[in-house]
């Protein structure tokens, strides 16, 4: 049996669960394969750190560069994490004709296409199942088994910190603040938790699965965010009294309206927000800290995608895998059988939110008196944009009551633009809370 040599980069979290079930089940995976995988060398902080799972101290070395320049490591796993050294390392590495393993979503986000260059240019091949949604197979399933198929809806929960926080927030009628800190003395939240309650985390996610869908390189600046911090207990209750459920989406689909004459490639909308989805769609049911990807291709139709989307095991699934196919391509010399991404409508664009149709939860707190209401319809009406319906609850006391607004499709622009003047009226008495409403047709 021949036998591949790795050489891996990182040793924490997902890095030892990655040296622990090679260990475990390294055996049957080359049972399998038919080609031996030998973890060879791994570069760490320090020997010292805390790690999920022990590292045989034979293995380890601190110096990142004993990996990757070892004539006898051939294949490289890159779970480091970060844009800087992380680049250098996996660039490097590329540049000496050895095919690399990636977890880093943030990377590929922002270097992409440099990346794929150097894979291209060294003769080998970048892998990244593992930076998106964890170990669910997503990244092969868009690549490889849907090949034939032109994607319009790509619906992602991609992390798993949101959904938690979500999830609970409905199940438990509890404040986001209050979540958020008891998510983070359980580990499921990370001090500070920007990246994740923010979107970014998302968007990076999102960002590589629109590009592997249609063909040309998202770039991060074009893709809209928005977090989850301004989602409250009571918008939990309107949207479950309304029947939906908010759940943090990453977005990708064919954008609506007519093209202009000049533009021949697809026009998508790459988005990441929070978003009212009815309680009978599958991923309504999507709880606490797992993932789910919904595709929707014009032959395959509508699939769903589900699992765990971080973590040292589930991470280390992907890399697995990734090593898997790594290996194989080695053997056979078919590196490029599947490359790791094919820019195939280079014309196509990313449509500006302004542009984008939806249809809208609006929640305002105004003041209970007579003509509040006709205010508020004067100015949507106005700006043509029609109302579905109006929920204005009994029982709330002092100085302003919540008034809900279902809103029918409108562009994103011209939404704000009304919310901007139904803000300033006299009768509204804090800053309006409007979330888009998906209803995945």
């Amino acid at each position: 049996m021949q036998q591949v040599n790795i050489g891996m980069i990182g040793g924490g979290t997902v890095g030892s669960g990655v040296v622990h079930h090679l260990q475990h089940n390294g055996t049957l995976m080359a049972s399998r394969l038919g080609v031996g995988l030998k973890l060879a060398k791994v570069a760490v902080k320090a020997f010292d750190e805390p790690r999920p799972y022990d590292i045989p101290r034979a293995l380890m070395t601190t110096d990142w560069k004993e990996v990757v320049h070892d004539p006898a490591i051939q294949v490289i796993v890159e779970l480091v994490g970060g844009t800087g050294l992380a680049k250098d390392m996996v660039v490097t590495a590329l540049k000496l004709g050895k095919p690399v393993i990636t977890a880093n979503k943030a990377l590929l986000s922002a270097h992409g296409e440099e990346l794929f260059n150097a894979a291209k240019a060294g003769g080998t091949n970048l892998y990244y199942e593992a930076s998106v949604a964890g170990g669910i197979p997503i990244i092969k399933a868009i690549r490889e088994a849907f090949v034939g198929n032109r994607f319009t809806h790509l619906y992602g929960i991609v992390n798993g910190t949101c959904n938690y926080i979500l999830s609970r927030m409905k199940q438990e009628g509890a404040d986001f603040a209050d979540v958020l800190a008891d998510a983070q003395k359980q580990g499921y939240a990370e001090t500070p938790p920007d990246l994740d309650i923010d979107g970014f985390d998302a968007k990076h996610k999102t960002g590589i699965l629109a590009s592997l869908a249609h063909g040309f390189w998202v770039d991060p600046k074009r893709i809209y965010v928005e977090g989850i911090r301004h989602i409250s207990k009571l918008d939990m209750q309107f949207a479950e009294q309304l029947g939906y459920t908010i759940k943090l989406l990453g977005i990708v689909k064919r954008a609506e309206g007519k093209r202009p004459k000049a533009e021949n490639g697809s026009r998508i909308q790459v988005s990441v927000y929070p978003a009212l989805i009815p309680n009978a769609h599958v991923l309504a049911s999507v709880n606490g800290v797992f993932n789910a990807v919904f595709v929707r291709g014009d032959v395959v139709g509508d699939t769903l995608f589900y699992g765990r989307g971080a973590g040292k095991d589930a991470t280390a699934s992907a890399v697995l895998s990734d090593l898997a196919d790594a290996a194989l391509d080695l053997v056979h010399g078919s590196h490029g059988r599947v490359p790791p991404f094919v820019p195939h409508e280079r014309a196509g664009t990313v449509v500006p939110i302004g542009e984008v149709v939806s249809r809208y939860y609006v929640r305002l707190s105004v003041i209970d008196r007579p003509g509040v209401i006709a205010k508020i319809a004067a100015i949507l009406g106005a700006a043509k944009i029609g109302i579905a319906s109006i929920i204005q609850p009994e029982g709330h006391e002092g100085g302003s009551v919540p008034l809900t607004l279902m809103i029918h499709d409108a562009p994103n622009a011209t939404m704000q633009k009304a919310l901007a003047k139904i803000a300033r009226l006299p009768v509204v008495k804090a800053p309006p809370v409007m979330i888009r409403v998906e209803s995945f047709a």
